[in-house]
């Protein structure tokens, strides 16, 4: 039923129950805090399966001579944080939302969300957060963000890697972006990305 642009549902509230039930149904909230909050279940999906996972000559490089040092679940909250107030291009706000950030927080404390931590020195420098759906084997990523040059991108690469040797089966990127393509994610059609949740 979700129109061309994904959009699916306007209202509801973020509880603990509607979110897992959603992201289980391939849906996600995605608004603007003026806005009421807004479902999205975009056809195609874009996704990652991690024997995709493309990384460069560079990036392992950086790897190989451990440039930065990745923590799990050390500091959810500033995760979340730094997505919510970095500079994107093109984009003027943020569509992490106090509310949907304190669902977040909720969701982690019940060990459903999930994040990764960049550091260079004691600076946090990048990192990552999602839903991670253990019963599908599927890890649903949110946003990330990188104070400098390939954090975020090092970080996501570790967690992809930590994901594949736990037998997961595909990363949900929800929308394109070259920056995910660049990584080796893909659109799929939502029907096929939908039996992956079952």
């Amino acid at each position: 039923m979700a129109n061309e642009d994904g959009l699916l549902a306007i209202g509801g509230d973020l509880s603990v129950k509607r979110l897992l039930d959603a992201y289980c149904h391939g849906i996600f909230p995605w608004y603007e805090a003026s806005q009421p909050v807004i479902w999205y279940s975009p056809d195609p999906r874009m996704v990652l399966f991690p024997h995709k996972l493309k990384v460069s000559k560079s990036m392992r490089k950086l790897i190989e001579k451990e440039a930065f040092r990745v923590t799990f679940d050390e500091n959810f909250e500033a995760v979340i944080n730094n997505c919510a107030s970095i500079s994107r291009e093109g984009q003027k706000g943020t569509w992490i939302t106090p509310d949907l950030k304190n669902a977040f927080l909720k969701l982690h404390g019940l060990g459903i969300a999930q994040s990764v931590e960049v550091w260079k020195g004691n600076r946090l420098v990048g990192g990552l957060y999602g839903i991670y759906l253990k019963e599908q084997k599927v890890f649903c990523g949110e946003s990330m963000f990188a104070k400098i040059s390939n954090a975020s991108k090092y970080g996501f690469i570790v967690w992809v890697e930590k994901l594949r040797a736990r037998g997961i089966k595909l990363i949900d990127c929800q929308v394109y972006t070259a920056h995910l393509e660049s990584l080796g994610a893909e659109e799929i059609p939502r029907r096929e990305f939908l039996k992956y949740l079952e």
